[in-house]
């Protein structure tokens, strides 16, 4: 198993298949509505990539395994990835560009308020992934980087927010965030204690 997880490149290809399963579904032409799936999808893939990425320290600790550090700045630079698809089918195809408009939206709900907010913290932690930013920043760079449990927390209300009546997913990753948070204050508590 061990063997099998250690293959970035498989974590790689995985991490592919939600964007390739929206390309496969958009050329059969098999989407009533292609761009409220798109925008959806990526929003999804999103937050999906988000919990994993947070989920790297809890099952460190949990394993004792410190492989699953290498995997963190992938799935990391995996959410960015798919948050600039959400945000690109939202100017593009949604707004076609059209600034006031956008400007208008952003200013009059709330939800994607938050979206842009929590996209434009992301842009930094993108930008800053590399081993020569972490080397260049050092102490900085994990302050920095603290950040994601902010966006994370911002990725959920924007989804909750987005939702009208069947709250059961927002909730899901309501509870999902609130574990992998919930571990950390936990952890931190521990280390004070000894």
């Amino acid at each position: 198993m061990l063997k099998l997880l250690r293959n970035s490149w498989l974590w790689f290809a995985v991490a592919l298949v939600p964007l390739l399963r929206a390309v496969y579904l958009l050329a059969a032409g098999e989407l009533v509505n292609p761009i409220e799936f798109i925008t959806r999808s990526s929003g999804t893939w999103t937050l999906v990539f988000l919990m994993l990425t947070l989920s790297i320290t809890p099952l460190r600790q949990l394993s004792g395994w410190a492989g699953w550090l290498a995997y963190r700045r992938m799935l990391g630079l995996y959410a960015f990835f798919y948050a600039c698809l959400h945000l690109l089918t939202y100017l593009w195809l949604d707004q076609f560009f059209d600034w006031a408009a956008i400007v208008a939206d952003i200013l009059k709900r709330p939800f994607i308020t938050l979206g842009v907010l929590a996209f434009t913290l992301l842009i930094p932690l993108a930008l800053t992934s590399t081993q020569g930013m972490m080397r260049r920043l050092k102490r900085r760079w994990g302050q920095l980087h603290r950040a994601i449990y902010l966006i994370a927390l911002l990725g959920v209300v924007h989804y909750w927010w987005l939702v009208k009546k069947d709250l059961t997913q927002p909730i899901i990753y309501a509870c999902v965030l609130s574990v992998l948070l919930g571990w950390r204050v936990y952890k931190r508590l521990q280390r004070q204690r000894s």
